[in-house]
């Protein structure tokens, strides 16, 4: 028997961004794995012109739910969507509503939150807004909750990555959380756009900044609420479930290895040899799903924080990435790749920038006026500056290595029984990166492209006949620049001359040397 599955059956569970990437994984292994939930609470706001209910229907059509699907039909009459907005006081959240969740709710999981990197001031007071005062917002809902047994919070591994060795303990936070809003509140906004720079101080973005803000919060205000704190580092496709490679999205290290396999981006910046933290979205999910079983049935003293990372016990470079995933897409090529797949890893800003402009933003130009001569729209540059931009924004993330403790994980692993084990695998021991940076990589294929694998042939044809086209260019360039350059100048025909014989006369030596070994 499962006891974390049957803690779950009978419960009423609350979820905040259950139409993110993590969420839907939360949600559907939650009903598949505990079918006698008694009911799925998801707080939903409308957005892109779409009414709650509309973005909910979109979200339980997702291929994400077709395991559960097979299982239990009506699994969506368990799901109970909640019109809500976590950045207005009070959630937003009806009379009725709020009633229903203060006297029914037993568990939250709190996952929704902005992943925006970007520094515009728009981007600084969405974060703080969403990240923090909305964290705030709800652990005052749960504090009037009158049966709920567990408040689980997804923060991140990054939140003090000013750090480079990060326990898991909550660390002092960058600021006073309510001196900061009252601050936002009543300060002009060209103001808040000067002095954002000296806010955020030496952390990187508005992300881990407002997160690192929100575990604080998190401790001041948790009242007697039994609070598990989540911390994953770089989320990927999914290990194992409901389906291996499955990802919904372009962020982050998804977009960069498409853009690679499609041949538009040649040239990353990373350090070889700093490690990817990455962790699969089903391990994190899993571990939620055990921490919030752990949390409501221990009930421990203190705050639980759980480092959802890899590097520590089984680590994983970026340099590797680039060569599991280079080989995936030679044996595996998405189809109508801009170029062949080559891209290559540097953490020198100066050399990296040399290569976009030399590959990545000349060959851009190239097929962009190729586009426009066939009378079609350009949009090969804009794609590769918005890529670079990217690259440039996880840049900090990319060329550094942190060390994370892992105490709390290997603690909940203890206490899982067998069969909570197979059922709640977190154990990051057992991931074999080749096969699962293939798996992610024929998963963004699938799943976010939209390519089946019988197409496979066809696109290693196309990947042959940009190879002949390069090669055709090549030579053309290089008969150009002798009519022009070294044809015309006896200068330049001696040097050429000169290095012609001497590639000979080493030819030559080395077939001679080969031939008296043998």
């Amino acid at each position: 028997m499962s006891s974390v599955s049957a803690y779950y059956n009978g419960k009423n569970v609350l979820i905040t961004g259950a139409t993110g990437f993590m969420g839907k994984v939360l949600v559907e292994k939650l009903l598949r794995s505990s079918p006698e939930v008694k009911a799925v609470y998801i707080l939903v706001r409308p957005k892109a012109g779409q009414s709650m209910q509309e973005r909910v229907a979109n979200m339980l059509k997702c291929k994400v739910f077709d395991r559960v699907r097979e299982d239990c039909p009506n699994f969506h009459e368990k799901i109970k969507p909640i019109n809500a907005e976590l950045c207005q006081p009070k959630l937003a959240i009806s009379a009725e509503d709020e009633e229903e969740l203060l006297t029914r709710v037993n568990i939250v999981f709190h996952c929704a939150a902005t992943v925006r990197f970007d520094e515009p001031l728009k981007y600084v007071l969405h974060a703080l807004q969403l990240n923090a005062m909305g964290t705030q917002r709800l652990l005052e809902l749960a504090r009037q909750m009158q049966n709920l047994e567990a408040f689980i919070h997804i923060s991140t591994a990054y939140a003090n990555c000013i750090r480079k060795s990060i326990d898991e303990i909550i660390y002092p936070p960058p600021a006073e959380p309510k001196k900061l809003f009252d601050l936002v509140e009543w300060l002009d906004e060209s103001i808040i756009q000067d002095i954002t720079p000296k806010l955020l101080g030496e952390w990187p973005n508005t992300y881990t900044y407002s997160k690192a803000l929100s575990e604080y919060l998190i401790q001041q205000e948790k009242g007697n609420l039994n609070i598990a704190i989540i911390r994953p580092s770089i989320v990927g496709a999914s290990w194992h479930e409901p389906f291996p490679g499955w990802i919904d999205n372009f962020n982050g290290t998804s977009g960069i290895l498409i853009a690679a396999g499609k041949g538009i981006l040649r040239t990353v910046i990373a350090n070889n040899e700093a490690v990817a933290d990455m962790i699969p979205v089903d391990i994190t999910v899993n571990l939620t799903l055990a921490a919030g079983w752990y949390t409501a049935v221990h009930r421990p003293k203190n705050i639980l924080v759980y480092n959802c990372t890899t590097g520590g016990i089984n680590p994983f470079f970026w340099g590797e990435m680039r060569q599991y995933a280079m080989s995936t897409f030679k044996r595996n090529p998405l189809e109508k790749a801009f170029r062949t797949p080559g891209a290559q890893i540097t953490s020198s800003y100066l050399i990296n920038q040399y290569w976009v402009y030399l590959t990545d933003k000349a060959w851009a130009i190239l097929y962009d006026l190729y586009m426009r001569l066939t009378g079609r729209k350009p949009r090969m540059m804009k794609i590769v500056k918005r890529l670079h931009k990217s690259m440039m924004l996880l840049q900090y993330f990319s060329t550094q290595s942190w060390n994370w403790s892992s105490d709390n994980m290997n603690m909940l692993m203890s206490h899982l029984n067998t069969e909570d084990k197979k059922l709640y695998n977190f154990d990051v021991r057992q991931l074999h990166w080749s096969e699962y940076i293939e798996s992610y990589c024929l998963g963004a294929k699938k799943y976010l492209l939209n390519e089946d694998m019988s197409g496979i042939p066809a696109a290693k044809q196309h990947l042959r006949n940009q190879r002949n086209i390069r090669y055709a260019f090549n030579i053309t360039l290089f008969v150009i620049i002798w009519r022009i350059f070294i044809a015309r100048s006896q200068m330049a025909r001696n040097i050429w001359y000169f290095v012609v014989s001497l590639c000979y006369k080493f030819l030559s030596y080395f077939r001679a040397s080969s031939t008296l070994r043998h």
